[in-house]
C-alpha cells in the first residue's frame, strides 16, 4: 500500500510537469541544473547507474536508487519502461524522500533530511521575496497618495490670478502699467480712432485755410 501511495506521487510530479523521463531528457535538465532528486530504478543496469551519479554531479543534486523495476516506475510516469527518472520541484522530491525514508529509515533517512532543509530554505526564499514583493506595493501606493495630496494642497494654496491682465502672444499676462501694455492699449485707440494720436493743425502759416479767410 506503501509502495502504491509512493508511485502515485511519482505519477503526479509528472502530471504536474515536475519530473522528467529517460536518459536524455534527464541528461538535459541536469545540464541546466534544474534537478531537485534523481530517480534510479531498483534493476537499472550499471552504465545506467554510472550515468546517473553523473548527472547528479553535473546537476548538483542529489539521487536515489528507488524500490521499484523499470517497469513499476514506467507505469507510474506512463511509460511500458524507464530506467532512470528526474524531480524537478523540490517539494516533489522532499515528499518522495520523506516516503522512502518512512519505509526505509536506513537507506534513506540522510537524503529525506537533505531535501527536508532544501525544502524549508526554498520556502523561506519564498516567503521573504512575497514579503519584498508586498512591501514593495504598498510603498509605490503610498507615494502616489502623497503625491496626490501634495498636488491637491498646492491648487489650493495657489494665489489667485489678477485681474485685469491679458495673457501676451507668449501666454505670459500683461500688466496695465507696463510698457507692454500700455504700447497695446494705443493700439487698440489708434484703430478705433486712426487720428487719436495726431497732433492738431495750427491756423496760419501751412494751414489748409488761405490767408484771407477769417
Amino acid at each position: 500500500m506503501e509502495n502504491n501511495n509512493l508511485l502515485h506521487l511519482i505519477g503526479l510530479a509528472k502530471k504536474a510537469g515536475r519530473l522528467e523521463a529517460g536518459e536524455e531528457p534527464v541528461g538535459m535538465v541536469c545540464r541546466v541544473q534544474d534537478v531537485r532528486l534523481i530517480l534510479l530504478a531498483s534493476d537499472a543496469a550499471a552504465s545506467t547507474a554510472r550515468r546517473a551519479l553523473h548527472f547528479a554531479q553535473e546537476g548538483k543534486c542529489l539521487w536515489l536508487r528507488l524500490p521499484f523495476s523499470k517497469d513499476e516506475l514506467g507505469r507510474a510516469v506512463g511509460r511500458t519502461s524507464c530506467a532512470i527518472a528526474a524531480i524537478t520541484d523540490i517539494g516533489f522530491a522532499s515528499a518522495v524522500a520523506d516516503k522512502l525514508a518512512a519505509s526505509d529509515p536506513d537507506a534513506y533517512g540522510v537524503t529525506a533530511e537533505k531535501l527536508r532543509l532544501k525544502a524549508r530554505r526554498a520556502s523561506e526564499r519564498r516567503r521573504a521575496a512575497e514579503e519584498k514583493r508586498v512591501a514593495s506595493e504598498q510603498k509605490a501606493a503610498a507615494e502616489k497618495r502623497a503625491s496626490a495630496k501634495r498636488k491637491v494642497s498646492a491648487e489650493k494654496t495657489a494665489p489667485p490670478a489678477a485681474e485685469g491682465r491679458k495673457p501676451g502672444r507668449g501666454g505670459a499676462a500683461r500688466s496695465p502699467r507696463s510698457p507692454a501694455g500700455q504700447n497695446a492699449r494705443r493700439r487698440i485707440a489708434a484703430k478705433k480712432n486712426p487720428y487719436s494720436g495726431s497732433r492738431p493743425v495750427k491756423r496760419g502759416k501751412g494751414s489748409f485755410r488761405g490767408k484771407g479767410s477769417s
